[in-house]
This record gives structure tokens, C-alpha cells and sequence, in this order.
């Protein structure tokens, strides 16, 4: 019987930029999105499984990357990739089907003004965008304005969120 194989999860910071990396550590990134990922593709038209961890997209052929930019490198990214000349918390592209293989990237400054604004930590709302990247990368989907916030989608992110928080206090 043969070991199974890890996805590959790189982390990066911009060159240049690495006065971004605020908030939760790599190792903690590392788990958000393996949580993530342990959930399988998304079903029919977008919809969240049970994220229940045991999807099949946790192993072989799993090859992320995801990088932290400036707010001016973000908003640039945003801009040249959709067409939307503002800055956004975090932008996530496929490069494959399978196997799964995409690129996350996560503004730590649109985050930090998220959570002040929400009353979150920061590194809090860093790992809900790492976790909400990765869902859209394997399919998942929610509508745009108040209605996402009740959508299969956040209900799934939420859930990974909280358990995974949970593990971390329990660790401390």
C-alpha cells in the first residue's frame, strides 16, 4: 500500500511586499486550506457538499499557490483580470481541471479593513479568505450582495472556518 500524497500548498509573499504578511501564520494558512480542500469538488451548479473533510480533491494533483499582495498590486490584479478598478480581499484562479491547480491571491489590507470594519481579527478573516478562495477553485459559488451571506457556499466556509478556529484554540 502506497502513502498518499499531499497536495502541494505553497505560500508566498510578493516580492518586495513581504511587510503584507499579517495575521495567521503558514503553518495556520497551510491547515485553512487543506480544511478547504478536504472538501471535495462542488455538486451540481455550485452546490456545497456536507464539508465533512472526506471529499476525494484533499490529495494527489492538488498543487496551490497562495500569495499575499500590497493593496496596490491587488487592486492592479483586479483591474487586469476582471476588469474592475478597485481593490478586493481576494481574487482566486484556476489553471486546471484535473488535476486541481489554481492561484490564491489575498489582499492583507482589504482583510484588516474587513474585520475592523466587522469587528473581526484580521488573521481570522485571512484564513476565511484563503478557505473562501479554495471553495470557488473547486467549484463552489454564491450570488453577489446580501444574498451570498445565506448562500451554501459561506454556510460551508463558516463551517470550516469555526471548526478549524476551534482546533487552534484548542491547541493554545
Amino acid at each position: 500500500m502506497t502513502d498518499p500524497v499531499l497536495p502541494v500548498i505553497r505560500i508566498d509573499f510578493a516580492s518586495g511586499e513581504e511587510e503584507v504578511r499579517h495575521g495567521p501564520s503558514e503553518a495556520e494558512v497551510r491547515e485553512a486550506a487543506l480544511a478547504a480542500l478536504g472538501t471535495g469538488r462542488a455538486g451540481p451548479a455550485g452546490e456545497a457538499d456536507a464539508g465533512d473533510g472526506a471529499g476525494d480533491t484533499a490529495g494527489e494533483g492538488v498543487e496551490l499557490s497562495v500569495t499575499f499582495l500590497t493593496a496596490e498590486s491587488m487592486r492592479a490584479l483586479n483591474r487586469d483580470y476582471h476588469g474592475v478598478d478597485d481593490l478586493t480581499d481576494v481574487l482566486a484562479f484556476g489553471l486546471g481541471e484535473d488535476p486541481l491547480v489554481g492561484d490564491i491571491y489575498i489582499s492583507p489590507d482589504a482583510a484588516e479593513a474587513s474585520a475592523r470594519e466587522l469587528g473581526l481579527d484580521p488573521g481570522e478573516e485571512i484564513l476565511r479568505l484563503v478557505i473562501h478562495g479554495i471553495l470557488h477553485l473547486l467549484g463552489h459559488d454564491h450570488p453577489e450582495g446580501e444574498a451570498r451571506y445565506a448562500s451554501p457556499m459561506f454556510e460551508l466556509q463558516e463551517r470550516l472556518l469555526a471548526r478549524l478556529l476551534a482546533e487552534f484554540r484548542g491547541r493554545a
